[in-house]
């Protein structure tokens, strides 16, 4: 039973740790194979320990086809890369190498008049969200009704309740500038993904040389993002917010990078895989109903989603999910359905470049290779 994997993996994505997901899987290709065994390793069994005893012997097939220590060098460079692997190990065994990070978290300091469209905007893009104000009035649950933490409490004194780490997106809109400095005095010295704060070009200088005068590096003020946000002109608060959540989705897809100048032609990579909460809240679910899991395992060219989307199909139709919709999704689901109840997994190829692709007038003009597992 996977189920089991998938809810030791959700654990671990919700206190903040990645981890990696690995699959042996014994004759995939255009006709059924089958999964061996699905094996979960944290962070921590990766990077500190190596891989655990109770693993290792679940796994001596494998490890006698490919051998443990190869196994192990390949699922820290996906935890380390974020980037999906598929290995071809011999004429009929493969290995599937998941990494999965925890969702990005938009904690905004400060419940006034931007904190309510950048909760809506956030939430709408996939960032957990956290707000935090000292007055009650601004920070209810009646005020900000989608976000997954309301915090009351003095801006010195929340970050207890606050982790900070690679994954926080920190948003400083306080109503004054000595909270504004009394958050930056805590944040920046944490590993965030990125800091803004709102303030004319005036305020911000002061609150710089005020980090300064204190002892703060320059490379530390560097990671502050401010004037925050992208320069595209915006007035009204729904505006300034799109501006906000558009430059902390370019950090994110930017492989975390803490320089403005993005589009300088530099070689800049995004890495941070996906994780859609909707397909694995279902898979920590044991309803014994007939589903099949799709994950895209590769692509070439243009494609709607990339490597490790994934998505949930049901024998009776509804889906949880999407690979891209049109098409291409129509096409996984008719394959999915004919793996549910077979107790295999096969490989399905997506040309979206030919005359189908062309008469659907699709804008992508890849392959995308889909693994469709029947999951139990």
């Amino acid at each position: 039973m996977s189920t089991g994997i998938y809810l030791r993996l959700k654990r671990e994505l919700d206190k903040g740790r990645r981890a990696v997901v690995v699959t042996f899987i014994n004759g995939a290709g255009k006709s059924c194979g089958t999964v061996k065994i699905k094996v979960m390793f944290t962070e921590q069994q990766l990077l500190n320990t190596g891989m655990p005893t109770e693993s290792m012997s679940a796994m001596d097939h494998a490890a006698d086809l490919y051998g443990m220590d190869a196994v192990a060098k390949h699922a820290k460079f996906a935890l380390e890369s974020g980037k999906l692997q598929y290995l071809q190990i011999s004429d009929q065994d493969s290995i599937l190498i998941e990494p999965h990070y925890p969702r990005p978290h938009l904690i905004i300091m400060g419940g006034g008049y931007l904190a309510k469209p950048l909760v809506e905007f956030g939430t709408k893009v996939g960032f957990l969200t956290t707000v935090v104000d000292d007055r009650p009035m601004y920070s209810n649950r009646d005020r900000f009704p989608t976000a997954d933490k309301v915090i009351c409490d003095s801006f010195e004194d929340c970050f207890a309740q606050i982790p900070l780490n690679e994954y926080s997106f920190v948003v400083v809109v306080t109503r004054e500038h000595r909270h504004d400095l009394g958050c930056l005095r805590k944040i920046l010295n944490h590993k965030a993904a990125y800091i803004g704060m709102l303030g004319s070009r005036r305020s911000v200088d002061l609150v710089k040389e005020q980090l300064r005068i204190e002892g703060f590096t320059n490379t530390a003020i560097q990671k502050l993002h401010a004037p925050i946000g992208l320069d595209i002109g915006a007035v009204t608060p729904e505006e300034i917010a799109v501006s906000i959540i558009a430059q902390a989705i370019r950090y994110r897809r930017s492989a975390g990078t803490c320089s403005d100048d993005i589009d300088s032609g530099e070689n800049h990579q995004a890495s941070w895989p996906e994780v859609d909460t909707a397909v694995l809240g279902e898979l920590c679910k044991d309803t014994g109903e007939p589903r099949a899991l799709v994950t895209i395992i590769d692509t070439n060219g243009p494609v709607p989603r990339k490597a490790g989307t994934k998505m949930l199909v049901w024998s009776y139709g509804m889906t949880v999910g999407s690979i891209g919709g049109g098409y291409a999704e129509g096409e996984v689901i008719n394959a999915a359905w004919q793996t549910i109840g077979t107790g295999g997994v096969k490989i399905h190829d997506i040309n979206l470049s030919g005359q189908i692709a062309e008469e659907e007038g699709l804008v992508c003009g890849g392959v995308m290779n889909v693994l469709i597992e029947d999951f139990q």
